[in-house]
This record gives C-alpha cells, sequence and structure tokens, in this order.
C-alpha cells in the first residue's frame, strides 16, 4: 500500500509545539480590517491551540498517527 501524503492545506496552517500540540492561527485577522475595532484585532492576534475534538483528524491530516 503506497504511503499518505500529507495534506497540504493543513501544513501550511497548523503547527506542531515540542510537545506534540497543534497550534492554529485565529481567523478574522486576513482582511477588512478598517471596520474592526483595535481592541478585537488586538484579541486575533497569535495563535490559539487546536481543539481537542479536531487534533486526531488534523493528525492524521499532516501524517502523524
Amino acid at each position: 500500500m503506497p504511503k499518505m501524503k500529507t495534506h497540504s492545506g493543513a501544513k501550511k496552517r497548523i503547527k506542531t509545539t515540542g510537545s506534540g500540540k497543534l497550534r492554529r492561527r485565529k481567523r478574522n485577522r486576513a482582511h477588512i480590517l478598517e471596520k474592526k475595532s483595535s481592541r478585537r484585532k488586538r484579541r486575533l492576534a497569535g495563535e490559539a491551540d487546536l481543539a481537542k475534538a479536531d487534533e486526531d483528524r488534523m493528525n492524521r491530516m499532516l501524517g502523524r498517527r
């Protein structure tokens, strides 16, 4: 059976920490920023942990078991 390929979209968007947790960017920070408040934009800065419910699926997409 051939090897599974890594999902290209997932590998660009999800990072793995040293302990194996998954991190993602927060949404709503890419464009149309003029109408969003400064407080909201600051809150959306940085990264967040991936939800536990999504971890198994993302690990499979990234080629980890």
